[in-house]
């Protein structure tokens, strides 16, 4: 089988984020064609399409007006989330600033019904919280109104069908939100989700008429239910139950009642087209013939005959479908490219399970390459971020590469992670951290028995959270592992605590513990003060910009596991915040992971 260099992988592209225009005949989407997202237009499928957009910094979202042939867009600088909003004619001519506030975060709101205003939150008032404003859509700067002050993390989930109020997302944790209704006239704002414990409300939509919010939660129950929650009553009454997986997303068209509502099966997406027939009542249409593997982001065209969708699986790399309301049928609007590596080349993954400690089954995905000779075969166990994230079956580049250079690719989604219920999302909080960590060393054992492995070539490797399970695996469990590759990871709980955004430490601490109650046990898991264990060589790599995990945790790893006389290799990027979105360094980045891993493993 042919080999290929990592810049071809690294060059396979990602179409997605995709809206119809306010007349339903062209469609904007994102593209990284150039190297970083930029915002792109076509007519017709497969057509050769325009790009709108040049800068040399991500743009993360766009939104298109409803009344006219202009669309917001988002954009930060060198990763640094403090993400501000432009304006762009249709016809990509001109680029209006509409925040100008470097300083501060910016998160969209949604047009009203007729596109002459707009709504965010943002953190410009207070670092630390978000306040709710309006903006005419041709107003720049600090003409936008505080309507509403927050104390909260405050996010917004769109304008009344009458245009009088906005949807408030409070959001305590990843599991846990409280909603309220805003009136923008008079700022009283009334809440509507009264509730005890740990409740999520998400996917949130306006109903018809602005009676009720349609949405997903897991109020009462284990896993995520499709719901209407009536805002006079107050009552949620199911419409679809979760069963056994999570109902994790649903977009509604408020004019037509048309639906489009998504199941996590196991890490794969599972789609629900239909139309409400009464308040709680769903007519299906046929299931979407899309490609096997993660599906979202639905936008409807404006008659919600037709919605746009992005795409992908684990041989499939992420592509912009439209796809017919009533019929189902799927068709490919766009042509991210594979860098002309053959598809067939791609190694799909198995879902396999395996025991922990205590008996619990951990599921995972493990891809082996072809002709992988017995005994042999290095692995890579890739620890996802979150900690409430999943591995899901996406495209993954990198992963590609490497099964392409005889690599096996193991992912396992531990205790703590999402998309299987909220009892095992809870299992590692706080005083069971290291719990998940456990689950680890469970499935290097699983591997161990695995026909194709070399037990003595095995590599963890995880970014964000993930690389504080990278760290936490080679200090807890030294002698399983060959090398380690941090990325953007937590060395040491409490400073990571205290030097993160502001904004994100009430969230965080509901998931970790609290610097002011928790103290001691986060310093007794922090990595940096178990590093004396260390015996695998570690690759560490880190954005300056990054505002989630600083760039101190990065350091102090670095310098603490070198004086233990291991290998230690640090590479910062001066223009990258949490993650690597510019091209030439996420070439820089996993070019030197490949060499590192080369070197030692």
């Amino acid at each position: 089988m042919s080999t290929y260099d990592f810049e071809r992988y690294l060059n396979v592209r990602s179409a997605y984020g995709a809206s119809f225009d306010f007349a339903g005949e062209r469609l904007c989407f994102l593209l990284n064609t150039t190297g970083v997202p930029q915002v792109w237009q076509l007519d017709e499928p497969r057509s050769w399409p325009r790009q709108l957009t040049f800068d040399d910094e991500r743009v993360t979202f766009i939104s298109q007006s409803p009344e006219r042939d202009e669309f917001v867009f988002g954009m930060d600088d060198g990763g640094n989330e403090r993400q501000q909003l432009f304006r762009l004619d249709g016809d990509g001519e001109t680029i209006t600033p509409l925040t100008a506030m470097p300083d501060a975060k910016h998160r969209w709101g949604g047009w009203n019904s007729d596109g002459s205003q707009f709504a965010f939150t943002s953190n410009r008032r207070d670092n630390a919280v978000f306040d709710v404003y309006v903006q005419d859509r041709d107003g720049t700067g600090e003409d936008a109104e505080l309507v509403y002050e927050g104390d909260g993390w405050l996010s917004l989930a769109g304008w009344s069908p009458d245009d009088e109020k906005l949807l408030v997302i409070e959001s305590h944790s990843s599991f846990d939100q409280d909603l309220s209704v805003l009136d923008i006239e008079s700022g009283a704002l009334e809440h509507v989700t009264p509730h005890e414990g740990n409740v999520r409300y998400q996917g949130v939509n306006w109903g018809p008429n602005g009676e009720a919010l349609y949405l997903v939660t897991d109020d009462g129950a284990d896993t995520m239910y499709l719901a209407r929650l009536d805002l006079d009553s107050l009552d949620v009454e199911l419409v679809e139950e979760g069963g056994e997986w999570n109902v994790d997303g649903l977009s509604l068209h408020e004019d037509t009642g048309r639906l489009v509502y998504s199941r996590n099966v196991d890490g794969y997406t599972e789609l629900t087209v239909g139309e409400l027939t009464d308040d709680t009542t769903i007519r299906e249409f046929p299931t979407p013939n899309l490609p096997r593997g993660i599906a979202g982001g639905v936008s409807f065209d404006p008659d919600a005959e037709r919605f746009a969708i992005g795409a992908t699986g684990s041989t499939d790399n992420t592509n912009v479908y439209v796809v017919d309301v009533e019929t189902g049928e799927a068709e490919r609007w766009t042509e991210a490219s594979t860098a002309g590596l053959p598809t067939e080349s791609f190694v799909r993954p198995k879902l396999v399970h395996f025991e922990s400690f205590d008996g619990r089954k951990i599921p995972a995905f493990f891809s082996v390459p072809d002709g992988a000779k017995a005994g042999e075969t290095p692995v890579i166990v890739d620890i996802h971020g979150g900690p409430e994230g999943q591995r899901r079956p996406s495209f993954h580049p990198v992963k590609q590469y490497f099964l392409n250079r005889g690599y096996a690719y193991f992912e396992p989604n531990v205790r703590g992670s999402s998309g299987y219920g909220k009892e095992y999302t809870h299992l590692d909080d706080v005083e069971k951290r290291m719990d998940s960590v456990a689950d680890i060393e469970a499935g290097v054992e699983w591997l161990h028995d695995q026909r194709a492995v070399d037990p003595d070539r095995i590599v963890a490797m995880g970014g964000s959270y993930g690389g504080f399970m990278v760290l936490a695996a080679i200090t807890e469990y030294p002698e399983l592992w060959a090398a380690g590759i941090d990325i953007v990871g937590i060395a040491n709980f409490v400073t990571f605590l205290e030097n993160t955004g502001d904004w994100r430490r009430e969230l965080r601490e509901a998931e970790y513990g609290s610097l002011e109650d928790d103290r001691d046990f986060l310093e007794s898991v922090s990595p940096i003060n178990n590093i004396q264990n260390i015996e695998a060589p570690l690759l560490v790599l880190h954005g300056e910009n990054d505002p989630r995990v600083p760039v101190g945790e990065a350091e102090q790893i670095a310098e603490e596991a070198a004086e233990q006389g291991v290998p230690v290799e640090k590479l910062v990027f001066p223009d990258e915040g949490h993650g690597f979105t510019k091209l030439e360094n996420r070439i820089e980045a996993y070019t030197k992971t490949a060499e590192f891993l080369e070197e030692y493993v």
